[in-house]
């Protein structure tokens, strides 16, 4: 949120809590954090362990998780890497576009089969009773969130997949169900009140028919972002989660939580297409700017649904697929860090990163056909776009769900470069001197010894391009850390996420904390530093995490 009041005091706060040192080049050399390392009064609850969610595409599930005569090993190894961090599996979603054209079948013997037309267009998805077995393939204890469909306005029909879903995965696998996939784009032009006339008497007959005596429903699922400034009539007219419960979304008591989806940029067109670059993406300002908008709609969903009640239900960083050489880099995965942690700072419960493949009816200008989505964290099968193969950016969720541990009471904030009086962003225009390339997020551990006097781990975020490509030497930054740790602490371990540079395409050259996961499995010895100095170098399109 771009709070123009704020901007002034926002200048005098970054430059009393931290002292900087500039670079030659216009960067910055040094950064000392100066504190306080006291629990800050805007950290979050204590964070969801599945924080780092997934949402598959309907039509593309049995790529990615195959069969259970040929299940995806490649798939199942990459879930358990980051299981095994949390001791919490990734919640799953099911839906996407497709999952407004997908029916059940309960006399099909494939699992899934998509029908698709003479001009490559996928029409229409089938599912199967053998489809709940390939669901069955996620590690032990993943929740799933299963979209029915609602443009075609077929009551009977997504009642038959919410039972079929049901008795195939039972109670305690469905955390929630999802009516409808961005309704806020249909050529119905549904707006909240007509909207909300047909999901909550849906929800609450589905709740009847299964037996459901509790909420059970995720809310909204909308595509379009907020307007600014957000108190208008023209911004309060728009359909999102807010203005669906104002128009009786929850008059059922079905609701659980609210889903709106985010796409920072966008290649459904030529215009937007051009402005989705690498240097665009990867920059704090513009994805906590981004994200800001929807501060006004996290607190008034968790006001009234609960704390863990607002998700971001389905993400990527370029909508319709991606961009080449942007959403398929190593400056994704540190955008991916940066949009998951600062996502988590204003309070998103768990984020669904999009897995998927170009769908020609998404739009008529779109770059991208065929083949799977090149935003993907992987490609699970051989397709047009690529071989089987592992991308940087799944090397980001390595990171967050390795800072959340097997703690239940972690809690984060910003730190670096902090928030404005109003609870935005300081932004590059108000005063963060690293224009957007300095992120820094501390972890306080409310179950630590002096919990709330400091915190137990730090996430170092260096987002400045530098590219495999470049000639010069490496830009770097050193960041004093000395204020965040405890008295008598001194040494403290270091585990780096790093590459070549943000143009690399490779897993095989992306590391976190020494080990690659190009394969599927962590291949090499893990390296974690000691330093001992309280000041910790980060280079150029790297991040580092810091614990004691």
């Amino acid at each position: 949120m771009r709070f123009l009041s704020t901007i002034l005091p926002c200048v005098a706060l970054v430059s009393a809590r931290h002292a900087l040192t500039p670079r030659d080049d216009t960067g910055l050399s040094k950064l000392t954090l100066s504190g306080p390392a006291s629990l800050p009064i805007d950290a979050t609850l204590p964070l969801n362990p599945a924080l780092t969610s997934f949402s598959i595409e309907t039509a593309f599930f049995e790529e990615y998780m195959g069969n259970q005569s040929y299940p995806n090993k490649l798939s199942q190894n990459l879930f358990e890497n980051l299981k095994e961090r949390t001791g919490v599996p990734p919640e799953v979603r099911i839906g996407g576009i497709t999952a407004d054209s997908t029916f059940w079948d309960p006399n099909q013997e494939a699992a899934l089969y998509n029908f698709i037309s003479s001009t490559g267009a996928l029409i229409n998805t089938t599912l199967g009773p053998q489809f709940w077995n390939s669901v069955k393939l996620l590690p032990e204890g993943t929740k799933i969130v299963m979209t029915l469909d609602l443009e075609s306005l077929n009551y009977t029909g997504a009642l038959a997949m919410a039972e079929a879903a049901w008795t195939g995965l039972g109670s305690s696998q469905i955390s929630r169900f999802e009516i409808g996939n961005e309704p806020d784009q249909y050529y119905l032009d549904l707006d909240a009140q007509n909207y909300t006339a047909m999901w909550e008497p849906w929800t609450v007959n589905i709740s009847k028919a299964l037996d459901i005596d509790y909420p059970e429903f995720q809310v909204g699922a909308t595509a379009i972002d907020p307007l600014w400034p957000y108190n208008t009539p023209q911004a309060d007219a728009q359909f999102d989660c807010v203005s669906a419960l104002a128009a009786g979304a929850n008059d059922g008591h079905t609701v659980m939580t609210c889903s709106e989806h985010t796409y920072q940029y966008s290649v459904c067109d030529p215009t937007r297409a051009a402005v989705a670059t690498l240097t665009n993406l990867v920059n704090h300002t513009r994805l906590a700017e981004y994200l800001d908008l929807w501060q006004p709609r996290i607190h008034s969903v968790r006001t009234q649904l609960g704390p863990d009640a607002f998700v971001i239900g389905e993400f990527n960083s370029v909508s319709c697929s991606g961009q080449a050489n942007v959403s398929n880099t190593f400056g994704q995965a540190m955008w991916l860090l940066d949009t998951t942690l600062y996502a988590a700072s204003i309070n998103v419960s768990r984020v669904y990163v999009h897995q998927g493949g170009p769908l020609a009816l998404q739009s008529s200008t779109q770059l991208n056909h065929g083949g799977l989505s090149l935003y993907n964290l992987w490609y699970p099968v051989d397709n047009q776009n690529g071989p089987i193969q592992v991308f940087p950016s799944y090397s980001a969720y390595l990171f967050v769900t390795e800072t959340i541990g097997h703690s239940r009471s972690l809690r984060l904030s910003n730190i670096f470069p902090g928030r404005q009086a109003n609870g935005s962003s300081v932004t590059t225009a108000g005063g963060d001197p690293s224009a957007g390339q300095i992120s820094i997020y501390g972890f306080w551990d409310e179950n630590s010894t002096n919990s709330y006097d400091y915190p137990t781990k730090l996430a170092l975020l260096n987002l400045e391009i530098y590219n495999q490509t470049d000639s010069y030497p490496r830009p770097n930054i050193t960041i004093d850390i000395s204020a965040y740790l405890p008295k008598n602490t001194r040494e403290v371990m270091v585990k780096r996420l790093t590459a070549p540079g943000a143009n690399v395409l490779s897993a095989e050259l992306t590391t976190w904390a020494g080990q690659t996961f190009a394969s599927g499995v962590a291949e090499g010895d893990i390296v974690e530093e000691k330093v001992s100095t309280g000041e910790i170098v980060v280079e150029a399109s790297s991040a580092a995490l810091v614990y004691w």
